[in-house]
């Protein structure tokens, strides 16, 4: 039998190592993989470590995939064998030529949030596959590096909408930097056909207290669009001046 962990008293699940690892690599529903995934992830032990390791290491796609997707959160919340985890993911990614497994990897390591992962995951911004560049734009949110954010400045104009969503809002919201250039790329997202886009670019160019926000915030509102992004802008507007919203309103 293999190693089971309780990751706090009373848990239920009594599912060995062995028996969550074949639900992720055989169960269709993707649903029931993740919640096996993220009970290996709370458990967070060796066993579970080495298992992980003997996945990112095999020739099938599938089996690299979980390898990489236990990996990005194993531990957690306190993420356990930090520096291997990082050199397995590192080294994967300079060598997978397979989409979704290059996605998983991307992710695993913006959950890891090592700013050695930067350059590399950078390396893959002009990906042909809209999965992978969605993996770069998440691993590198929350890094404030120069070249974290210069990648998603450039994948904020992304053909992709998912891509372009995420980095918006890691632009907009992920980070404290607050720089020009930062600033006109949020701007140039304020008209994007995607309503979601536009509600990022709003909250981001709120929290940096620049009223180009105001006019586009204020037709959403009164278009009776409340939603949570609308409403997080809002709260934003009330450390602008008052005259802000004055002049959006006579413009």
């Amino acid at each position: 039998m293999g190693e089971h962990i309780p990751h706090q008293e009373g848990y239920a699940d009594t599912r060995t190592n062995e028996e969550l690892l074949h639900v992720a690599l055989t169960e269709a529903d993707e649903e029931v993989v993740r919640e096996a995934i993220m009970e290996m992830h709370l458990r967070g032990g060796r066993d579970v470590f080495e298992h992980a390791c003997r996945l990112c290491a095999s020739p099938e796609a599938r089996e690299r995939r979980v390898g990489a997707d236990i990996l990005g959160q194993l531990g957690t919340p306190n993420h356990t064998f930090p520096e291997e985890t990082l050199s397995i993911l590192l080294s994967m990614l300079e060598q997978e030529q397979e989409p979704k497994v290059l996605n998983s990897i991307a992710v695993a390591l913006g959950h890891r949030h090592d700013p050695q992962a930067i350059e590399p995951l950078a390396r893959l911004k002009n990906h042909q596959d809209e999965g992978v560049r969605f993996g770069v734009v998440f691993g590198l949110m929350g890094h404030e590096d120069a070249l974290a954010i210069q990648t998603l400045m450039e994948l904020s104009t992304d053909t992709d909408v998912d891509v372009r969503d995420w980095a918006t809002f890691g632009l907009g919201s992920q980070i404290e930097a607050d720089t020009p250039a930062i600033r006109e790329v949020l701007a140039a997202r304020l008209t994007d056909e995607d309503e979601n886009v536009r509600g990022e670019a709003i909250v981001g160019l709120a929290r940096r207290h620049d009223r180009r926000m105001v006019e586009p915030l204020l037709t959403d509102l009164e278009a009776g669009w409340f939603g949570s992004l609308s409403t997080e802008a809002a709260v934003c507007t009330l450390i602008i001046p008052p005259s802000c919203l004055d002049l959006a309103r006579n413009d």
